[in-house]
């Protein structure tokens, strides 16, 4: 599966009776949980173990989870959720019908585009795990790292990137609508303010 070495590969699933006994999830928590997610099997474990690399100093393994979708709408918290209830570096294959998209939380829920399943591939890249998994946050979220700025670093400066083109977007929106000149000038000012910090970052 996605390509990973064979020596890697399990199949165990997750009950999700076992997560909310667990988690000590209410009602509403299992609700939402359970209207996004069909099953969850652990597929895949990338360790010293099951592989040729060598341990890193943060991360011990990385494991794969099969996450079987009920549709593709799904709330992204409960997805973010799985990685904060389980104490694991995760890589979250996400499933629904025959499409397969990878997930994974690194500061904050990274998710790849919707793929053919077959297209879905991961792949191992580094001297050590904590490499490994860095490459894999890296692949999933197509990120690319410029200069100095360390991964945690650029996934935040992608983010302030990106807020600032969506408020551009919304603020265009709302200049092309605006009849008052006054105002139109003012939402015009606070675009081009926003374009110059985009420029900057």
């Amino acid at each position: 599966m996605l390509g990973l070495p064979k020596s890697t590969e399990l199949s165990k699933q997750l009950p999700k009776k076992a997560i909310y006994l667990k988690f000590n999830m209410n009602t509403a928590a299992k609700d939402k949980f359970d209207a996004d997610i069909s099953r969850i099997t652990i597929v895949s474990e990338i360790s010293p173990a099951t592989t040729t690399i060598a341990a890193g100093d943060n991360v011990p393994a990385i494991y794969v989870l099969l996450v079987s979708l009920k549709h593709k709408d799904y709330k992204e918290a409960t997805i973010a959720q799985i990685n904060k209830l389980i104490n694991q570096s995760m890589v979250l294959l996400l499933e629904c019908a025959s499409e397969r998209r990878l997930a994974v939380y690194h500061t904050k829920l990274i998710q790849s585009e919707w793929m053919p399943a077959d297209d879905c591939k991961l792949f191992l890249k580094g001297l050590n795990m904590d490499d490994v998994w860095d490459n894999l946050v890296i692949q999933i979220g197509n990120i690319e790292v410029e200069g100095e700025h360390s991964l945690e670093e650029q996934i935040a400066h992608d983010e302030k990137k990106s807020q600032i083109l969506k408020e551009i977007e919304r603020l265009d929106a709302l200049a092309r609508k605006e009849k008052q000149p006054k105002k139109k000038f003012e939402l015009v000012e606070k675009i081009n303010k926003l374009k110059s910090l985009e420029g900057v970052i």
